[in-house]
């Protein structure tokens, strides 16, 4: 479990959003929402500590951070590294074997069987710079599921992916939420979000709303205003 206590969201000492309060719990899945500038990235590295909040407190269960798995933008990535799918994928035993380890027997494994899960059994020894946007996806994917982190964070997951490698991803996106982890997923796509998400965190410059998706998602306009409807 994560919670929230008054944490105003910002970098570089800049505030984007009003304080917001409330609790990630062990095994939930969320979508976070709302317009651009108003903190959704910035979110997700404040709880991978990469940012620290403006304001509040951040309080993780046990008093650590869980292990967690992250996926950034697209726009983030080097797709120009010189490395394969198979380099890529067994990126995700690192958290397990340590940075400087040989892949062991059993790790092998695990890295065949997650790109097998999402796919591409047949680029494995494929150069990432020559993927498509969909496959490139399918390949972080399969990092994802190698790391089996108790939290997974990602950061628009579909952008640049067509719908049929969306529908597949978030198939595994329910397959990591039924198996316990708890999803944190920055989205623009509100069907896909009423669709597949019980929870919604809408985050805003003047108020932020957290809660079930049925009472959330109507508060949000998609051209970026926050809409406070009436009960």
């Amino acid at each position: 479990m994560i919670e929230l206590q008054q944490v105003v969201l910002g970098y570089q000492g800049r505030a984007v959003t009003s304080p917001l309060s409330g609790k990630f719990c062990a095994g939930s899945m969320t979508a976070v929402i709302g317009a651009n500038g108003t903190g959704k990235s910035t979110l997700l590295k404040t709880l991978l500590r990469l940012h620290a909040p403006v304001s509040g407190r951040v309080e993780y269960a046990h008093g650590t951070a869980p292990r967690t798995a992250w996926l950034p933008q697209l726009a983030d990535m080097d797709r120009q590294f010189p490395a394969t799918v198979y380099d890529v994928v067994s990126m995700g035993c690192w958290p397990a074997r340590g940075l400087f380890s040989s892949l062991t027997r059993r790790h092998r494994e695990l890295v065949t069987q997650a790109i097998d899960r999402v796919g591409l059994s047949e680029m494995y020894k494929q150069p990432i710079e020559t993927l498509s946007g969909g496959q490139f996806q399918r390949m972080l994917f399969a990092r994802l599921l190698i790391q089996d982190a108790p939290l997974v964070l990602l950061d628009e997951p579909f952008t640049g992916v067509d719908a049929q490698t969306t529908h597949f991803l978030m198939v595994l996106i329910h397959q990591m939420h039924e198996a316990g982890q708890t999803v944190i997923t920055v989205l623009h796509d509100n069907e896909l979000v009423e669709r597949f998400f019980p929870e919604v965190l809408l985050l805003g410059p003047d108020a932020c709303h957290w809660g079930a998706t049925q009472q959330v998602l109507p508060r949000y306009n998609p051209l970026g205003l926050n809409l406070v409807l009436s009960a």
